[in-house]
């Protein structure tokens, strides 16, 4: 999907941005002394975007690049005097590519396929993407030849011409006062006052004019409802709306979700009576429902496609409503609790009495096996390899079994894998999922795993807004990062510290619970529904690449297992991203270089 473009003619940059997404405020251009800036998504706060624009541009006029990335979600082409700036914010959740060679940048733009040429693939891309089960990709890599991501946090400066001069990537600014004194000592009370503080901050950022929060029953998303109602009942945002969305499922286990929804409304609407409750019948959504559409015409491949008709539902009634921002509570789960990697920590200082004994609590805590914990938590992140490795030789006997995330599934073709990387590939996703330092690797790949972006990104043309996450707010992860276990680890209440940030909103029903039901039904009955229609899926496929990557029969294997059950979470999302990736195979095909009417910001020679 392209929302911008930026080419040049007879030497003179031209910038492009879409008319439409432009009307919709999904686009910012902004022009002062310094230059010209074309924004997607939003800087600073989503409900003042030019001014977020205005100060990204001046901020880079007047040093030369920014001091320090500003929050929001966004990618910004910027058009200064002497250079050209491109840029996304650390979260990275708004796309953003160049085409270079011979050092010589010729186009950048929200959208690969359109700079990408669809016969010169680039065979190591799909090695790195068929490695993990992130939800958004987050290496330079892209599918096509010479044509490479701008990576989440980094400033990418060109010359006027398109002269490649550097690439810088900064982290979150924060993350060199991850152990500052001041989270020493804190007590759970403490720890939840810097939570909430956090949670308000990123909250407020992102209302805008007509704001829909997913509302599902559970702790994370009941949590960002209230304090957006909060926010907007006590009148701190002017002429704002609010509209709670959710899912109703009224047969098989998510019925059972029905009393904690309607407990969330109740409460949600006390805050904002004037909040508009929409109830989206989802009983006939299933996993996979109209699959080649979501995975075939994504802009690259998208590994959570099978997921995208739920959210494409509520994506539709929320633009039905005029809504210009949908917030989730997606991210909570690995950023709002206590972080796991504490007893890697333990393990590698030889503290391993504690860590046998905090292993112990978190076993008793999650209902887990002590082994359980301490493979995944201990083991696992010091030889992620050789821990896939021996269990696939455990479970050897089916596709699925036993497969973890970072090993080779055996529908890749070996030879293929060897040829185009695959190990340096699954040694670099494991060595980013699970760094020297995993307790920080685990912040860093959870912003990366946790949301359905890349469906909002395809779908945002025609509905007009972005999803957005505060729980993976900048300020939010930096604040968790901070927290110290002790006070944030209480086995057997998980989320402790936002059950207690939240304790004077979240009705008992919601604050006590502590297991939620989770999305198995749609994904059992959309392999039910659709099991066949994938394979066959598979056995049709055309495109060369498909054989050459894949053994069908053994992809296919797979799914008739996934079926019966077979496998577990990680095993079924390797999976799925092997089917996404078929599926936008076969819909592959050139692109024109435009998509709908455009606006020149910078018009070439005309400038």
């Amino acid at each position: 999907m392209q929302a911008l473009r930026l080419d040049w003619d007879g030497g003179a940059p031209r910038l492009l941005v879409a008319k439409a997404m432009a009307r919709q405020g999904l686009v910012t251009t902004v022009s002062s002394p310094a230059g010209t800036a074309a924004v997607v998504g939003w800087v600073g706060s989503a409900r003042d975007r030019v001014a977020g624009a205005r100060g990204l541009l001046d901020d880079v006029g007047r040093s030369g690049a920014t001091s320090r990335l500003p929050i929001g979600d966004y990618a910004a082409v910027l058009v200064c005097r002497d250079r050209i700036v491109l840029m996304r914010d650390d979260r990275a959740r708004i796309p953003l590519f160049f085409r270079e060679s011979g050092g010589r940048v010729s186009a950048v733009s929200t959208s690969a396929r359109s700079l990408g040429d669809f016969e010169e693939l680039e065979r190591r891309y799909f090695c790195r993407y068929l490695t993990g089960n992130m939800a958004q990709p987050h290496s330079a890599l892209t599918p096509f030849s010479g044509v490479h991501r701008v990576l989440g946090g980094e400033i990418v400066e060109l010359s006027i011409t398109g002269q490649m001069r550097g690439r810088v990537r900064r982290r979150v600014g924060e993350a060199d006062d991850l152990r500052v004194s001041a989270a020493e000592g804190l007590s759970l009370s403490g720890a939840a006052r810097y939570l909430r503080l956090a949670l308000e901050n990123a909250v407020g950022r992102r209302v805008g004019r007509t704001t829909a929060c997913h509302v599902s029953g559970g702790t994370d998303s009941t949590s960002i409802a209230l304090l957006a109602a909060r926010l907007l009942g006590a009148g701190r945002a002017r002429g704002e709306d609010l509209v709670l969305l959710a899912g109703r499922f009224d047969r098989g286990e998510l019925a059972g979700e029905q009393p904690y929804l309607e407990e969330a409304m109740k409460e949600i609407r006390r805050l904002a009576p004037a909040a508009r409750p929409m109830i989206v019948d989802v009983r006939d959504v299933a996993d996979f429902d109209d699959f080649q559409d979501h995975a075939g015409d994504a802009d690259e491949p998208h590994a959570h496609a099978f997921r995208a008709p739920f959210w494409s539902r509520l994506h539709g009634t929320a633009a039905e409503l005029g809504c210009d921002i949908l917030m989730t509570g997606c991210g909570a789960d690995p950023i709002a609790d206590a972080n796991p990697m504490h007893l890697h920590i333990l393990a590698r200082t030889g503290q391993l009495r504690q860590m046998t004994k905090q292993a112990r609590a978190w076993a008793a805590g999650t209902e887990r096996g002590v082994r359980d914990v301490v493979y995944h938590y201990v083991m696992r992140p010091a030889l992620p390899l050789a821990a896939e490795q021996i269990t696939a030789l455990v479970r050897r006997g089916t596709v699925l079994g036993g497969l973890g995330s970072f090993a080779r599934p055996r529908w890749l073709r070996a030879g293929f894998a060897r040829a185009h990387g695959y190990r340096e590939a699954s040694i670099a996703e494991s060595r980013f999922v699970l760094g020297r330092r995993p307790e920080e690797s685990f912040f860093e790949a959870a912003n990366y795993l946790a949301a359905p972006d890349a469906v909002s990104w395809h779908r945002a043309p025609r509905d007009g807004f972005f999803l957005s996450h505060p729980f993976l707010d900048r300020e939010v992860v930096t604040t968790m990062r901070r927290l110290p276990v002790e006070a944030t680890f209480h086995p057997g209440r998980p989320k402790a510290v936002l059950r207690e940030a939240m304790k004077d909103l979240l009705p008992s029903l919601i604050r006590d619970r502590t297991v939620k039901i989770p999305f198995d039904q749609l994904y059992a009955r959309g392999l039910r529904t659709h099991g066949d229609a994938l394979i066959d899926l598979c056995r049709s496929a055309r495109h060369p690449l498909v054989e050459e990557m894949f053994d069908i029969e053994v992809l296919c294997r797979a799914v008739r297992e996934a079926q019966l059950g077979v496998g577990n979470a990680e095993s079924w999302d390797r999976m799925n991203s092997s089917l996404a990736l078929v599926a936008w195979l076969e819909r592959l095909a050139p692109r024109s270089g435009a998509t709908g009417a455009v606006t020149p910001v910078i018009d070439g020679c005309c400038s």
